[in-house]
């Protein structure tokens, strides 16, 4: 029996990475950001007929693609439509990306597996599908423990002088910056989760300091108890995390889960090395 040829993606508003999975081996492809809520079908597929199309030499006979915007029903068709007209004799599977999540993390295995990038979200997944989910505020009224919230308090921080007089100084060299160019990102200018989210970098950049740290820690901490605290099947449970915001601070989430008392899963940067051992299987 011919091996079978997969392309699994894992898309989200700003870039989409894809992987193409034949005879054992693994191509990686990158791609611009797709989102169904700010784009056309056309746009989609002359996207991808652009960027996707010229690095594929033989179609995939599967898709499996994971994305932002999927949860609604009508952006799951949207995508399953294009790709089906991209790739007429393959099979597409198309799910959102807590989806994706959830199996990069867990398997085929139970667990709380949760996502801690730009944004923050969490969910119990029973090794097939997922039972429970916590509910998204989004950026302005939500999103503890994410890459826009920890920017967030460093913004607050450096605008209030908060921060002491060395931090103060290692914050405006780096971004050369000021109240009024900051306030209007946030709320004249689009995308002010991705702009709140870049500041992140700077805790990231320096670690070890005591205000540093706080923030880190209670940025985390938040999440947990906000979220993770009300999953029951966490006591019983592993707990894993993926993201960018997750990785870099991944020392500061297995103190947390001794603390909490809650067994440490995986921590991935990205879900694709997950999806694909996943989908090898």
């Amino acid at each position: 029996m011919p091996d079978v040829i997969q392309l699994i993606a894992d898309s989200g508003a700003t870039k989409t990475e894809w992987c193409l999975l034949q005879r054992g081996k693994t191509k990686p492809i990158n791609t611009q950001g797709i989102s169904p809520y700010f784009q056309s079908p056309s746009e989609i597929e002359e996207l991808l007929k652009q960027e996707l199309l010229p690095n594929i030499k033989m179609p995939p006979q599967q898709i499996y693609y994971y994305g932002t915007g999927l949860a609604s029903t009508e952006n799951v068709g949207i995508i399953k439509k294009v790709l089906k007209k991209l790739f007429p004799g393959a099979k597409v599977a198309a799910d959102h990306d807590m989806m994706g999540a959830a199996r990069a993390l867990c398997g085929h295995q139970k667990g709380v597996a949760c996502i801690l990038g730009t944004g923050s979200n969490s969910c119990f997944y029973d090794g097939k599908k997922i039972i429970k989910n916590r509910p998204g505020l989004g950026y302005i009224l939500g999103d503890e423990g994410s890459g826009a919230y920890l920017g967030k308090k460093v913004l607050q921080y450096f605008l209030y002088e908060t921060f002491d007089e060395d931090l103060q100084y290692r914050f405006t060299l780096k971004y050369h910056t000021d109240r009024a160019t900051i306030l209007d990102h946030v709320y004249k200018k689009p995308l002010p989760n991705r702009y709140l989210a870049g500041f992140a970098l700077f805790l990231a950049e320096n670690r070890g300091h005591y205000m540093v740290e706080n923030i880190i820690e209670d940025g985390l901490n938040d999440f947990f108890f906000a979220h993770l605290h009300k999953y029951r099947e966490v006591w019983t449970s592993p707990v894993s995390f993926v993201g960018g915001v997750a990785y870099g601070f991944k020392d500061v989430l297995a103190e947390l889960c001794r603390t909490y008392q809650f067994e440490s899963g995986k921590i991935l940067k990205n879900p694709m090395e997950g999806l694909i051992e996943y989908h090898r299987q």
